[in-house]
């Protein structure tokens, strides 16, 4: 198990240092043509706000940070509270996107929610605690 959270913590600062990143050093582009190769997701949500791009690239540069402090760290108690964080995260991400996906192309929907989904996972992930030893039985 605990390979499985370090896993999910270093997927988990890729994923926000890429995200985080792009929308905060790159909003307008960030805009324009997130997540890249497959589609447009966030143009087709509205009109460009640069001030909530780069709050959002912020919070993920934010999450990544605290994801490579627990690689650093590799307690339960840290692996719990990023698999806190990150859960509730995804969990508000995903139902969101999920209740509007009538501005996108089937694709796009499919992509997107596949995305977040994957980036939820790896949150809940987190919260799997690791098995205790079994204690050897007295004789």
């Amino acid at each position: 198990m605990r390979r499985l959270h370090i896993f999910a913590l270093a997927f988990s600062a890729l994923l926000g240092l890429f995200v985080g990143g792009w929308a905060y050093s790159a909003p307008q582009s960030f805009y324009d043509s997130f997540p890249g190769v497959l589609g447009s997701w966030v143009s087709v949500d509205g009109p460009f706000n640069e001030h909530l791009i780069r709050d959002v690239g912020a919070m993920y540069l934010a999450l990544a940070a605290a994801s490579i402090g627990g690689l650093l760290l590799r307690n339960q108690a840290v692996f719990r509270v990023l698999g806190i964080a990150w859960t509730v995260f995804g969990t508000l991400h995903f139902l969101y996107h999920a209740l509007h996906l009538e501005h996108m192309t089937l694709e796009s929907a499919i992509g997107e929610m596949v995305a977040l989904g994957v980036s939820l996972l790896l949150g809940v992930l987190l919260l799997i605690p690791e098995r205790r030893e079994r204690e050897p039985l007295a004789a």
